[in-house]
């Protein structure tokens, strides 16, 4: 007797010390049957951490995750994905599976936090839209001074938007969800700054995966900052043939990350090219690094937008080794380094770099 009661009390000790779980029930209109999976982004590329078939477009999940955080719910044949802060507790999806984006998730405390930190910025957001819009109309329209002013209120707004986000990081150190927007903008971020925002972290989000990234960012930051030497590498220019950074240096130089796919980038090409051409006999160079997968479309490119500098690449993308060892995670982007290749500047781009070189090279 005394055995099976001791039995029993074991059997309830450990029913009670199982690890907790996520419970995610759902049901998507306009679905009978597929597969519905449960997605992490990690190192650029999409890991499966769950997945399940629905069936009249109902399906259902379970397992454990180590702490909250962003997880995206995909459908096999549809377009687009539903980000929401996963935890373990009991979880529901419900809506469309033709809007995926726009599903409502209930039940994640994290996620309702999410919800509500969005909602305090949709005007704001919604104001930039607009802005963005009549700007693009009084451009087509040829009313170039009114699409000036509204591009300064959208600048100045957007600087506020920022603001009001990494005031919230630093106000919510505790927060699972301030790591994630904390990600979103620190583009911007040197090393010092972004190091203030991740050393405030409370101990549990330092432990999180994408903290941990945050961290090694900062340490990139920090070998790339203004007064450090560059840190050297080498690449395939344009012939295939290798080119090392260092073997450029003796001039002023502008490091120059762009890619031919990318929109902004070639709209800042004809600045670099003017600055070139307008310095380039008084001691002022170009490298530029693609972040380009396909060659024709690069050399294309370089063709149709008289770059005449030294381009290099390795083709492989947002996987292009100098700009992982830059902490380039934006582009257009680019360092400018004085003679012997220490770190002058960084992102100088337009009529910020005509001044700069105006004031470098007198």
């Amino acid at each position: 007797m005394k055995k099976i009661f001791f039995l029993f009390i074991v059997a309830i000790m450990i029913s009670c010390t199982q690890a907790p779980k996520y419970s995610i029930t759902g049901h998507l209109d306009g679905m009978d049957t597929g597969k519905v999976s449960l997605k992490l982004r990690k190192e650029g590329k999409w890991v499966t951490l769950d997945s399940t078939q629905a069936t009249d477009g109902n399906f259902s999940l379970s397992n454990t995750i180590d702490y909250p955080q962003m997880t995206y719910l995909m459908i096999d044949g549809k377009r687009g994905a539903k980000g929401f802060f996963l935890e373990n507790t009991d979880i529901k999806i419900t809506g469309s599976a033709d809007t995926i984006y726009s599903l409502k998730v209930e039940g994640s405390v994290s996620q309702d936090e999410y919800d509500a930190f969005n909602d305090n910025l949709k005007p704001m957001m919604d104001l930039l839209r607009e802005n963005y819009k009549k700007s693009r109309e009084a451009k087509q329209a040829g009313h170039e001074k009114a699409a000036k002013v509204l591009d300064e209120a959208s600048d100045s707004l957007y600087d506020a938007y920022t603001a009001t986000q990494l005031q919230y990081v630093k106000e919510h150190p505790a927060s699972y969800i301030s790591p994630v927007i904390l990600r979103s903008n620190y583009y911007d971020l040197d090393a010092g700054k972004l190091e203030a925002y991740v050393s405030a972290f409370d101990a549990k989000i330092k432990e999180t995966k994408i903290v941990k990234d945050l961290e090694d960012r900062v340490n990139v930051l920090k070998k790339v900052a203004i007064g450090q030497p560059a840190p050297d590498f080498s690449m395939n220019d344009s012939t295939g043939n290798p080119v090392s950074l260092s073997s450029k240096f003796g001039n002023y130089m502008l490091v120059d990350f762009w890619a031919a796919w990318c929109g902004p980038c070639r709209a800042e090409n004809p600045n670099v090219v003017a600055a070139y051409e307008k310095y380039h006999d008084k001691g002022f160079d170009v490298f530029g690094v693609s972040l380009d997968n396909d060659r024709d479309k690069w050399l294309q490119a370089i063709q149709d937008d008289h770059l005449t500098w030294t381009q290099v690449s390795d083709l492989e993308g947002w996987g292009n080794s100098a700009a992982k060892l830059y902490g380039v995670n934006a582009i257009p982007g680019n360092f400018l380094l004085n003679k012997d290749g220490t770190i002058l500047a960084r992102n100088v781009r337009g009529q910020d770099l005509q001044d700069k070189l105006a004031e470098l090279l007198k």
